[in-house]
């Protein structure tokens, strides 16, 4: 039987049988959307109603402080302020490559990882 053929049950109602694209998974692995990476689809978050959009985990955290940034553009407030000052200073820490570090690159990932 195909995806979307009818099916009739025991009362004589038709009852469509639909597959979706987010119970399956395609064979082998899939590109993220956002830099490119290959990787195993199990690991990749789909995007709502279209689950052929994909992107890396490491991706979605990107765009989960992107959305937050964008919020805090219409807000105000002690917090906003400081979210917005570790935003600056994440920026400076990229920038100058201090993350790369030999001795400070480890804790400032860690640090990274943990602040807005």
């Amino acid at each position: 039987m195909r995806a979307g053929d009818a099916v009739a049950d025991r009362t004589g109602a038709q009852a469509m049988d639909t597959r979706t694209a987010l119970r399956q998974h395609p064979e082998g692995r899939s590109e993220c959307w956002c830099c490119g990476g290959i990787e195993d689809p199990v690991k990749l978050v789909h995007l709502g109603n279209h689950p052929e959009v994909t992107v890396c985990t490491r991706c979605a955290h990107t765009l989960s402080r992107s959305a937050r940034e964008i919020e805090d553009r219409s807000r105000t407030g002690l917090a906003v302020r400081v979210r917005d000052r570790f935003r600056w200073l994440r920026k400076a820490v990229v920038r100058r490559g201090w993350h790369h570090g030999r001795f400070l690159g480890r804790p400032l990932r860690w640090l990274g990882q943990r602040l807005p």
